[in-house]
């Protein structure tokens, strides 16, 4: 999802609102416009203006005070966020939830080729920082409460929206976590829809498939530490702090932690094995049926994604070492950044984590201390709207349950009883579209495409 990618150099324009063909889309654009256009990185944004620009929307499109809720604490003033409820017709229906995150990751000026705080149209792209994680969701979840509530349309069971903050900093305050903590009731719903689904294009623009995010993998740090006595290094000792370390960090890295399947990943792994076939196909099959053969682990595992998607996966990302190019270590650390695989604990990697490092090597766990992955059930109720409005929008578009390797804010919700699902409908390029990385960006016929589907989408689920 973050590949490096190449183009030739061309003229480089603010986008305007000519780009959109229907009065409704104008609407859309101004207001993802002004989302992209406002900073929330950590560093120098402010997710709270952002809720309160929305809010403002809200509002003049009817929104009553007491259906709006702005929430903030003391010592993060700038990473609030919002809580919008459009009431349904029937007080027994569970609410649904639109979840989705006003952050974003932090991008300097000087590495893009475009400002990455001004959309820009180029070349049938919308190019800023944030233009796909999360913004995009963030402006349609928006946009879709505006024109129900501006239409008139009343749902069956009550729709709210969270716009939250802290997503892509696993160490700042994070508005979805503080919400489930503090404030459930404002959030409380039978189930959520989020970012981790979508649908992925080709190298010619053409869509290849559709994915709903069912469950995902529960980020966590944890620092191994070595310390000794040091001393000078023109009498070098063998037990030096750094090659102790490098040692206990090869013995992460030759490990391979045991393969798991969900239900959702199971229906992922059997339907890429029937398109993939061949060699790929067959191993993908025995290894469902025998996880413990690693001969077949080994030809599945060949694509890193397929490997990740497995089981829990553990790499070294930070190191830090020495006091003085002079003298012997006196303490060597590393950072651990592991993946877990749902129904794993934080407290089990960590056990196994000190089992591979061995004596002399202190493995202690970050914080923010994740909660444990629950997956959601594999539900009828959620992939049979999303299929059937897909087959109005996307006709012949097959939909993938997958599980996502990475980590959202759905973790938090999950933990009080939630499920959450990312919801399909906007197709990115193969490489990632730049999300985390340069010149992010999305294609705008996805844009204006997805958000035609998730508004329906949103309306089948809520009856």
């Amino acid at each position: 999802m973050k590949l490096g990618w190449m183009m030739a150099a061309l003229a480089i324009a603010p986008v305007t609102a000519q780009a959109q063909a229907r009065p409704d889309q104008r609407a859309f654009f101004d207001l993802y416009r002004e989302l992209v256009q406002t900073n929330t990185t950590l560093s120098a944004g402010s997710c709270t203006q952002a809720a309160a620009q929305i809010g403002a929307r809200l509002h003049a499109a009817g929104y009553p005070d007491s259906q709006l809720t702005y929430f903030s604490v003391p010592d993060h003033p700038r990473e609030g966020g919002l809580v919008a409820v459009l009431p349904g017709s029937d007080a027994r229906a569970r609410p649904m939830l639109l979840l989705a995150h006003l952050d974003v990751v932090e991008a300097r000026r000087e590495d893009w080729q475009r400002d990455p705080f001004m959309l820009v149209e180029e070349g049938g792209y919308y190019y800023g920082r944030g233009t796909i994680d999360d913004k995009a969701q963030a402006a349609i979840w928006a946009d879709a409460m505006i024109r129900f509530r501006t239409s008139g349309y009343r749902p069956h069971r009550t729709i709210k929206l969270a716009l939250t903050c802290g997503e892509e900093t696993t160490f700042a305050f994070n508005g979805a976590e503080w919400l489930a903590h503090n404030r459930p009731e404002l959030i409380a719903a039978q189930f959520a829809l989020n970012e981790g689904g979508g649908g992925r294009i080709d190298e010619n623009g053409n869509r290849q498939l559709l994915a709903i995010q069912v469950g995902e993998k529960a980020a966590q740090n944890y620092t191994f530490t070595v310390t000794n006595a040091g001393g000078h290094s023109s009498q070098p000792v063998p037990d030096n702090a750094i090659y102790r370390l490098g040692d206990a960090l090869r013995a992460v890295q030759g490990y391979e932690f045991p393969v798991r399947f969900t239900d959702t990943t199971r229906a992922f792994f059997t339907a890429t094995a029937h398109a993939l076939g061949g060699e790929a196909g067959a191993a993908i099959t025995r290894l469902l049926a025998n996880p413990e053969d690693r001969a077949a682990d080994a030809i599945v595992s060949r694509d890193k994604a397929l490997h990740s998607t497995l089981r829990t996966t553990c790499v070294a990302t930070l190191m830090g070492a020495g006091h003085a190019e002079n003298a012997l270590p006196q303490r060597a650390t590393a950072n651990v950044n592991c993946r877990i695989f749902p129904g794993e604990t934080v407290e089990g990697t960590l056990a196994k984590l000190r089992e591979l490092a061995g004596a002399g090597v202190t493995v202690t766990v970050n914080q923010p201390i994740r909660p444990t992955a629950v997956p959601p059930r594999l539900d009828p109720m959620i992939t049979g709207p999303a299929q059937a409005v897909a087959a109005r929008h996307f006709p012949g578009m097959p939909i993938l349950p997958v599980m996502s390797t990475g980590a959202t804010d759905g973790i938090f919700l999950e933990a009080i009883g939630i499920p959450v699902y990312g919801a399909p409908g906007m197709f990115i390029d193969r490489d990632g579209s730049g999300t985390h990385g340069l010149n992010e960006r999305i294609r705008v016929r996805s844009l204006y495409d997805g958000r035609d589907y998730l508004f329906d989408l949103v309306k089948a689920y809520a009856g």
